[in-house]
């Protein structure tokens, strides 16, 4: 955890700005994943070009997760790809209903619509407003809480982060694999933080095991006074990478956030000039609206360009 200006090297260790050294281990990883039967390389066949079983941002996603070391980036690829087949998690999006999926976006970061400077969607997670929900997200079986995340987690990863990589960015040649988020701890008590740990705590390590660096950097802004205390609660649950990712700019955050995002496409209440709060549908922009047009209602993938519902797939034989 930081209270300094936030900065990153937002290149390294992606598409396009590999060292020779991250290249090597990432053309490694691929190999060895292949020999496990993980992974299936793009082919020319009789019938047309096949494409790779995975994209390579998600493979350098679980790389850079474990620091360009193959043999530990192959272990949790296939721990996440048995976690994947034990939960039918490609069927289980596929099948989501629609009112309820949309109903769980109020219990968990929501995209805004809009992006930071370097192309990164930008969520926002206010913790106030999940406090008065907390009995109503309780009447929620524990597996279907579950579930609910898994599917949120795969419109991120299979929507979003495929939409915002096709929209203009700066670096445009590398694609988009992870978000920028705001958490406002704003008129949040320190009860209704420890009521809700128990959510929070598994989300994250949801993410933290299966959707690995998707998080670029988590900016905590109107943090009370107790929230030492809480980070003392919540930095176990994330990896040392994801920690040093997360940024607290207390009262003020407009200045530092401002860095990050233009004015436009920051939310007034953290010192930009755009009209959304957390309740608020996706506020697409421009290049967002002429691409998509609106923000499709349910679960949806966003493939060669275009919008679709997701496919009902047959999921993979567990590899465990």
């Amino acid at each position: 955890m930081s209270s300094q200006p936030i900065a990153h090297d937002e290149l390294a260790g992606h598409l396009g700005h590999l060292s020779a050294d991250q290249q090597q281990a990432f053309n490694v990883f691929k190999s060895i994943l292949h020999a496990a039967n993980l992974y299936t390389p793009s082919a020319h066949t009789d019938n047309g070009p096949k494409p790779a079983s995975h994209d390579e941002p998600t493979l350098l996603r679980f790389l850079r997760a474990r620091r360009f070391d193959p043999n530990k980036a192959l272990k949790q690829f296939q721990d996440a790809e048995a976690w994947r087949t034990r939960h039918a998690v490609n069927a289980l999006y596929a099948s989501f209903d629609p009112v309820e999926f949309e109903d769980a976006r109020r219990f968990y970061p929501r995209w805004t619509g809009r992006r930071d400077k370097t192309g990164r969607p930008l969520y926002v997670y206010r913790l106030a407003s999940i406090g008065p929900l907390k009995r109503e997200l309780e009447a929620v079986p524990p597996e279907r809480r579950y579930q609910r995340i898994v599917a949120l987690y795969e419109t991120m990863t299979r929507f979003v982060l495929n939409m915002c990589s096709a929209l203009p960015h700066p670096n445009a040649s590398t694609p988009i694999s992870s978000v920028t988020t705001i958490i406002d701890l704003g008129d949040v008590s320190l009860g209704t933080l420890w009521g809700l740990r128990g959510h929070l705590q598994e989300a994250s390590g949801l993410a933290t095991a299966n959707y690995p660096e998707t998080l670029h950097t988590i900016a905590v802004v109107n943090s009370p006074s107790f929230f030492p205390t809480v980070w003392g609660w919540v930095k176990g649950w994330f990896d040392e990478g994801t920690q040093r990712k997360v940024h607290v700019l207390g009262k003020d955050p407009g200045p530092t956030l401002r860095t990050l995002v233009d004015a436009k496409n920051l939310p007034r209440p953290y010192g930009g000039e755009l009209e959304w709060k957390f309740e608020d549908e996706p506020a697409l922009d421009d290049d967002a609206k002429q691409l998509i047009g609106e923000m499709p209602k349910g679960p949806h993938i966003f493939e060669d360009g275009q919008v679709k519902r997701p496919p009902m797939l047959a999921e993979p034989a567990s590899n465990q």
